[in-house]
Parts: C-alpha cells; structure tokens; sequence
C-alpha cells in the first residue's frame, strides 16, 4: 500500500510537472548555499544561518563539450525532480509555521531517496527550526556520511552539525564544526 501512495505521489508530481524551487537568496540569485548555475555569481548567504542544502541526487553533473579528467571526478548530489518537489513544499510550510508538517513531507522525500545526504541536511535544519537540535546532529552525521566525495554537501553536513551543537550549547565543538565547513566550501 506504502508502494502504491508513493508511485501515485510521484505520478502526481511528475504528470503535473510541477518543480518548486528552492527559496531565493535576498540579492533574488541562487538559493542560498547552493552552487551557481551556469551563467551565474556566487549567492549571497545569510552568516549564522544554517543554508539550505543544494538540490541533490546521486548524480554527477558533466558538460558534454567538456573532455572527462584524467583523475576520479569529484561527485555532486543533487536531488530528483520527486523529492525536490518536496523539499520546496517544506519550505512553503516552514515559512507558515507549520514545522511538524514541514518535517512530515521532508520524511516523505527521504523515503524516496534515503541515501541522499542533501535530504538529510534539509531534515536536519528542520529539526533544528521545530527545537530538536539533538535529532539534527544526527542527521548531520548521518549526511556526512552518506556525502562521501562530495565537498559542497561534506560543508553543508558540518554547518547543520555546527548549528545543532551551538543550539545545544555545545560552543566549543560547534566552532570546529564550523571550522571543517569552511575548510571544505569551495571558495
């Protein structure tokens, strides 16, 4: 029956073709902490806040004009065009108020790609906003084990594990935390 909801959810999302996106950087860009789009500047993030994760799915992303280099290519997450619908949905809910609901369609989205880190940092933040910083830093753990080779999302992994430790009061851990997610960002 589970199957059978999902398969109909993702018809539904898929014959629809809709695709909501993520919430828009102040200067009206990217999303903030996505990467740019082709074509596009830096985003503006928000400092102290916990961003957004970048759209992902188990996926790497390569021009087909572009040769492939010669050494292991480093991977990018990004999420399927399913749960992406999701994740906008949460984030039209959180923006309401409505955290339990927002953490309800982030869960269902993990139950379409449970073994995508960017999933679990959105579900992370989540916990974080609805006053469970002890279950986001396990999601952060988690995402950061599950975002092997993958800079952007390892960064987005250790600021959501950052915020969870600063939310618990555990200052001194969380500036290492923070310390890794700089290490990591792409300049």
């Amino acid at each position: 029956m589970r199957l059978m909801i999902g398969a109909v959810l993702l018809g539904g999302v898929l014959a629809g073709c809709v695709m909501l996106s993520p919430p828009v950087s102040e200067s009206g860009g990217n999303p903030a902490g996505y990467p740019p789009q082709p074509g596009q500047g830096a985003p503006a993030g928000a400092a102290g806040a916990v961003p957004a994760a970048p759209p992902a799915a188990l996926q790497q992303e390569q021009s087909p004009a572009q040769s492939p280099p010669s050494g292991p290519q480093p991977r990018q997450f990004v999420l399927g065009p399913a749960a992406t619908a999701l994740v906008g949905e949460a984030h039209t809910q959180e923006q309401s108020g409505n955290f339990a609901i927002a953490g309800q369609t982030l869960e269902r989205a993990l139950g379409i790609e449970p073994h995508n880190p960017l999933v679990w940092i959105e579900l992370g933040r989540e916990n974080i906003l609805a006053g469970n910083p002890a279950q986001a830093y396990g999601m952060g753990r988690k995402a950061l084990y599950l975002a092997t080779g993958d800079s952007h999302a390892q960064a987005s992994a250790w600021e959501l594990i950052a915020a969870a430790l600063r939310a618990q009061g555990r200052n001194d851990e969380a500036y290492v935390a923070e310390e890794k997610a700089v290490a990591l960002s792409p300049n």
